[in-house]
């Protein structure tokens, strides 16, 4: 285990590990113990009852949160012609074609924080799936980086829309916004990706859906919501 700094420690004698918080609560106690000189990030964790190696188990979407993420991601857009003059418009930072797929894989950049893509670029953009995959970032219809809709596309990730998906663990992670933000608006924010996960239950998903639920912040210790009041 690492050595935990003396702030840490200080902000976990403020939370009760056996317990289950309501999730006003519970946030309400990430901002509280907060230490850190920056603007902590606030994650949510999801533990889901399905199995993510079968397809018909897969839980995967995107939502745009009613407060943001306070992050400003970076958009690169695979486009060509009119969509591509379409994305510059409409706020994409990189926009292009084969010379952005090449490099990518050249050079290893990777100065972008989502990836968007029109249809007829999937064939490109398919090639880079070794690399764009593990770092999840490969365009998906699901979660509505595959589009013509280019413009609506980046307004919503602009705004705040965050993609959820399971890992390998069957856990969701997902940032709902900073310790700035305050509690009642990371509330709205969980309440927001909650109920699009709860939504997303596959229909083969057998027993208790939601196994755990913790939130916490970049450097703080991880607080347990009560699951059974979430639906």
């Amino acid at each position: 285990m690492p050595k935990r700094g003396k702030k840490y420690l200080e902000a976990a004698k403020k939370v009760d590990k056996t317990a289950l918080y309501d999730a006003d609560k519970a946030l309400a106690l990430v901002v509280e113990s907060a230490s850190a000189k920056f603007d902590e990030s606030v994650e949510v964790h999801v533990k889901l009852g399905v199995d993510g190696r079968h397809a018909d188990q897969q839980v995967r979407g995107a939502i745009v949160l009613p407060h943001g993420t306070g992050k400003t991601n970076k958009v690169l857009v695979f486009a060509k012609g009119p969509k591509a003059a379409e994305a510059e418009a409409a706020g994409a930072d990189y926009v292009g074609a084969e010379e952005l797929a090449q490099k990518i894989q050249s050079e290893n950049w990777f100065d972008f924080d989502v990836v968007v893509a029109t249809p007829d670029m999937m064939g490109v953009v398919g090639r880079l799936g070794k690399v764009l995959g593990p770092k999840g970032l490969m365009p998906n219809p699901k979660s509505g980086t595959v589009t013509m809709d280019l413009e609506k596309a980046l307004a919503d990730i602009k705004a705040g829309k965050v993609e959820y998906r399971l890992d390998k663990a069957n856990i969701i992670h997902a940032a709902i916004g900073k310790v700035s933000f305050g509690a009642e608006k990371l509330n709205d924010n969980f309440n927001t990706i909650m109920e699009a996960i709860i939504k997303a239950k596959p229909a083969a998903a057998k027993g208790q859906y939601l196994r755990s639920v913790t939130v916490a912040s970049t450097m703080g210790p991880g607080v347990k919501i009560n699951s059974a009041k979430l639906g």
